[in-house]
């Protein structure tokens, strides 16, 4: 009998509560969540602040399925530090979880940019999970101007989510076009054309200088007024707790062709990885 850990509650989690059990029935599975929720499909977020699906819906796995798979899952923690000499998972709260076997899955988070004066702005808010769904539901009405800073999939997902809830949404972005990591020219213009048409303001090639309050300062020296802001810049991979015990990163957690990291005993999947 092994005990098996896994930080992380998300799409690799599962695949991995999944692959533990077609080859071992018996052996304990600890799952550590920062989230308090099962596991869900994050893509989805901005359907449900259209009201095209709920949040039981978002499921990624049927209600039972940590049952029917022996996992006891810690939700509301965070994982801290991994003692790799001592096999044992250290929470925020001081609780520490033995291990034989070690999944780091513990995704990634948004980057924020270090702007000058964003500490003066109230509403802000980032787009990768339930909570900041909720949080920006409760942020938004019928006159809120939205300020979205990132033209990626997340900021437009973000965009698409909220521009009937709102009077106004201005996205922003340094780069010259939108999803301009995945779009080459041509088809980010078909897209962007596709937004304005529903109501979404772009500035392209232009980003924030500084924030004051309500007011974004822009690069360009055009003034933004808005009430709520989202920041949808990026995001970095979590890859701390295995680069502070000595395992190799790059922009995410080196593993080999069988998901194992250069710290014996450790694996890692997903975005972290």
């Amino acid at each position: 009998m092994k005990n098996y850990v896994i930080i992380g509650n998300g799409v690799a989690a599962a695949g991995c509560i999944e692959g533990i059990r077609s080859v071992d029935k018996n052996s304990k599975i600890t799952v550590v969540s920062a989230e308090n929720y099962p596991v869900y499909c994050r893509p989805l977020i901005s359907y449900y602040l259209e009201e095209k699906t709920t949040l039981k819906k978002m499921n990624y796995r049927p209600a039972d399925f940590y049952d029917v798979n022996g996992c006891e899952v810690v939700y509301g923690k965070n994982a801290v530090s991994v003692n790799k000499d001592e096999k044992k998972v250290v929470l925020d709260d001081g609780n520490e979880i033995a291990y034989d076997a070690l999944c780091v899955a513990s995704g990634s988070s948004p980057f924020v940019p270090p702007f000058a004066g964003l500490d003066t702005v109230k509403n802000k808010f980032s787009f990768m999970t339930i909570d900041d769904t909720l949080a920006l539901e409760k942020a938004i009405n019928k006159d809120s101007k939205v300020l979205i800073v990132g033209a990626g999939l997340i900021g437009l997902k973000c965009a698409e989510g909220i521009v009937e809830k709102v009077s106004e949404i201005t996205v922003c972005d340094l780069a010259d076009r939108v999803l301009s990591s995945i779009l080459d020219n041509e088809c980010a213009e078909i897209m962007q054309k596709h937004l304005e048409k529903n109501g979404i303001k772009f500035m392209l090639s232009d980003s924030v200088e500084k924030f004051d309050g309500n007011r974004a300062e822009m690069k360009s020296g055009k003034i933004v007024d808005f009430d709520v802001l989202v920041l949808a810049v990026g995001v970095r991979a979590n890859t701390s707790l295995v680069k502070d015990i000595g395992g190799d990163v790059n922009r995410g957690i080196i593993v080999d062709d069988k998901m194992q990291t250069t710290v014996c005993g450790i694996y890692a999947a997903g975005d972290c990885s």
